[in-house]
């Protein structure tokens, strides 16, 4: 379902922000983010002069690519543009301070702890949370299905013997109907039968 209608207004900037997810052939994944904002509107800056409405005001690329355990083994990261031109693309290299670290808990304090203020690009850093998500998005349900494939295949129980996607937000909540039906061993809720 859509928003509702909106009052009248006039369209003056808009953000996208696109990730992909990509097994490669060495068995590591690469998760890729893109970051770009755009006015409606020419505007005057400072240090890049005049720029015309739809020329981008932040362009920005990063790829993390993670181990099956999360684990960040490289990072690279790409400005083209940016405010400040002679500046903004000299901390790109430093975003290799997040090898090592892991998506999952924590990573938001990690990044921040590394990236945060003047060590790293607000945009760059925001971009790390939806990487980071994508990353979960992409690798999780894949190893978990070939996990469940092998068990299957070697007569062993399929039911998962972790569910780390528990508690962490109200659709997996232990007490409600989607864990009771998908990992039903984690489920706190009423285990009652329900009386007809």
């Amino acid at each position: 379902m859509p928003l509702s209608p909106a009052a009248e207004r006039e369209h003056k900037h808009t953000r996208v922000v696109e990730c992909k997810g990509y097994r490669r052939a060495d068995g590591l994944w690469d998760i890729e983010g893109h970051i770009t904002d755009r006015k409606t509107y020419d505007f005057s800056s400072d240090a890049r002069g005049d720029v015309p409405a739809g020329v981008p005001v932040h362009e920005m690329w990063l790829r993390l690519t993670v181990d099956n355990a999360f684990t960040v083994q490289a990072v690279e990261a790409v400005t083209d543009y940016a405010p400040f031109p002679s500046t903004c693309p000299q901390i790109a290299p430093d975003y290799t301070k997040l090898v090592g670290l892991t998506i999952g808990p924590g990573w938001t304090k990690a990044v921040k702890e590394r990236m945060g203020g003047i060590n790293g690009c607000t945009h760059l850093t925001e971009l790390l949370g939806p990487v980071a998500t994508t990353a979960f998005q992409t690798i999780y349900p894949i190893l978990t299905k070939e996990a469940r494939d092998r068990k299957a295949a070697a007569g062993q129980d399929t039911a998962p013997g972790k569910f780390p996607l528990l508690n962490t937000c109200h659709g997996f909540r232990a007490d409600g109907d989607v864990v009771k039906k998908l990992a039903p061993a984690f489920y706190t809720g009423n285990k009652e039968p329900e009386k007809t």
